[in-house]
């Protein structure tokens, strides 16, 4: 396994649509691992493959306590919607950015295994959110695409002045 670079808004390749997985292989197994791995070492709860610059509909997630069940969705759907509920969401792809997003209470998901296998699914509260979450990013959405015009940008220019400040930091630490 191995971990894989996460990209950060706003990189254009994050608004690519993600085409449907049709062909259920030990390299989609790979990178079913390959994006546990890095949402874990992230700290995430979730990661769509876009993130990861595979634009291909795929997402992990894993939202349990002690973050050791790990859930595979491909191809996902959702069926049904019901409720509102508004949670502070944060991205893996938008980093150290926080806001509130409405999105539905529970949901109902179909999608397939790793191995194409079909199920059905009832998610709700944090499940349905980080769901939709990511399911947003195999259509090129991201979190902050919800956000008013004015708040979007000076969130780009925040994560602008983070990346500086770290460059500036990383250079001055260099040991030859």
């Amino acid at each position: 396994m191995s971990k894989l670079n996460i990209l950060e808004f706003p990189d254009s390749r994050l608004t690519k649509v993600a085409s449907a997985v049709d062909i259920f292989d030990e390299a989609l197994k790979t990178l079913v691992q390959d994006m546990t791995e890095t949402m874990y070492s992230a700290n995430g709860i979730g990661l769509a493959a876009t993130q990861v610059n595979v634009h291909k509909r795929l997402l992990v997630l894993d939202v349990s306590e002690n973050r050791d069940q790990p859930r595979v969705y491909i191809n996902p759907q959702i069926l049904s919607s019901e409720g509102e509920q508004i949670h502070e969401e944060g991205c893996l792809s938008v980093p150290g950015i926080y806001a509130n997003v409405k999105r539905a209470e529970k949901i109902t998901i179909k999608a397939q295994d790793a191995d194409g296998n079909s199920f059905e699914e009832r998610a709700q509260g944090l499940h349905a959110v980080c769901i939709q979450h990511e399911m947003d990013h195999l259509i090129g959405r991201l979190f902050v695409d919800y956000l008013s015009p004015l708040k979007r940008n000076m969130v780009k220019k925040k994560l602008e002045k983070q990346r500086k400040v770290a460059a500036k930091e990383a250079e001055e630490h260099l040991v030859i």
